[in-house]
């Protein structure tokens, strides 16, 4: 073939179109596909392995594999359960949340590599004719049928147009989808950002979840054999961090959570260490005619609580309750239609964000831009460690969340 010559333009025809692969993209792309809708999911890369991806699964997304049939096989993925969460704040070790206290049907966190929970979607949406998931097909603009999106122009090896009557935007905080539909986003802004790396494990069984000191902090998750480590920084920092050399970053690991020491030689370098952005923001309208965003697409969450994952099954699931019956028909999706998933989805999303954003002030910027005396833990992290019945409070707005979604979607 003549290297100059054009690629040739395909076009392929669906009802629903769904930009990006993630846990809002598979479970919306399972759902409709469940209910009889032909579905396109469009995933730019040719596999889900991403190592810094959310891992953590609460019991609000498992109730919903229990909606969806799927518990018993979900549960058979290799993960990890964790009930209670506790963190040193200075010397004091507390209690900050018991998730056995929340009263959910799978009463743990579940720890599960993000690219299994979405193989396990994508394996068990094969089951639907009318579900096609386009691995290595990058969106790259929209396409408009006057003042409405009528679907995605992409890239897959070649340029290809996929023309839809209805296309969502799942491609997370970076969306080309909402950018290119000249969505207006509301900056929360947060007050750090992550080091994400692995320490291998030994024989320790210390189960502490988060380490605070003044000017520092770090989460520890037991992956069984190795820690995947959060350490916390002053946005901004991390040139500076990177200036004091590799070692300096051990050292102060290890300082600050004496169990990795075994372990530690396995950052090498600064190849071994991924630096995580912290975002908060919002969409303050989440539609176009034709086109609707969810998850990261339309509101990026902190890291705090691990919510994420979480908050966009949910959205998906409001999705198709709100929508499926009538994609289903032969009937538009009028915008009305679109816009009633944000106005059920906005009110759990800003209580989620707001929650984040108290914690980011006066618990994670406090002690990061804390001095060298002691670090005093805060009053209520005090009380809640005292208060066992409050411990399931606190677990259940992290484990079910606000206003949790439960499956109404048909079933074709």
């Amino acid at each position: 073939m003549d290297a100059g010559r054009p690629r040739k333009q395909r076009q392929i025809s669906t009802r629903c179109c769904i930009v990006g692969g993630g846990p809002a993209g598979m479970m919306l792309g399972y759902l409709l596909a469940r209910a009889g809708i032909e579905t396109v999911v469009l995933e730019k890369h040719a596999d889900f392995f991403r190592d810094f991806r959310g891992d953590t699964v609460h019991p609000s997304t498992m109730q919903v594999m229990d909606e969806l049939g799927l518990i018993d096989d979900f549960l058979k993925v290799p993960h990890d359960e964790l009930q209670k969460l506790e963190g040193c704040f200075g010397k004091a070790r507390l209690r900050i949340a018991d998730v056995s206290r929340t009263g959910a049907k799978y009463p743990f966190i579940a720890f599960m590599p993000q690219w299994d929970f979405l193989n396990f979607l994508r394996d068990k949406g094969r089951r639907f004719p009318n579900l096609k998931i386009m691995m290595n097909t990058e969106a790259i603009g929209l396409i408009h049928d006057g003042d409405r999106v009528a679907g995605v122009r992409a890239d897959a090896g070649g340029p290809l147009d996929i023309r839809a009557d209805l296309t969502v935007a799942c491609d997370g905080r970076h969306s080309i989808i909402r950018r290119s539909a000249g969505l207006e986003v509301e900056e929360i802004g947060a007050p750090m950002d992550v080091l994400w790396f692995r320490v291998g494990k030994g024989a320790e069984t210390e189960s502490m979840f988060a380490r605070i000191e003044a000017g520092k902090m770090m989460v520890t998750l037991d992956r069984g054999t190795y820690w995947q480590c959060a350490y916390v920084i002053v946005k901004g920092r991390y040139d500076e961090i990177k200036a004091r050399g590799i070692e300096a970053l051990r050292a102060d690991v290890v300082a600050l959570a004496p169990p990795l020491r075994s372990g530690i030689a396995d950052v090498k370098s600064w190849d071994d260490v991924k630096l995580l952005t912290v975002a908060v923001n919002r969409l303050k309208r989440w539609t176009r005619p034709g086109l609707l965003c969810i998850g990261d697409a339309a509101h990026a969450m902190s890291p705090i609580g691990g919510v994420g994952v979480n908050i966009a099954v949910q959205d998906a699931v409001a999705s198709a309750n709100l929508l499926a019956a009538k994609l289903a028909s032969d009937g538009a999706v009028s915008e009305d239609d679109l816009a009633a998933v944000q106005r059920r989805r906005e009110f759990p999303m800003r209580m989620t964000q707001a929650m984040q954003v108290i914690v980011q002030t006066n618990i994670v910027s406090a002690a990061l831009k804390h001095g060298n005396g002691p670090l005093k833990p805060p009053l209520l992290a005090r009380i809640v460690n005292a208060v066992p019945w409050l411990q399931g409070l606190t677990a259940k707005f992290i484990a079910v969340g606000v206003r949790p979604e439960h499956v109404h979607s048909p079933k074709a």
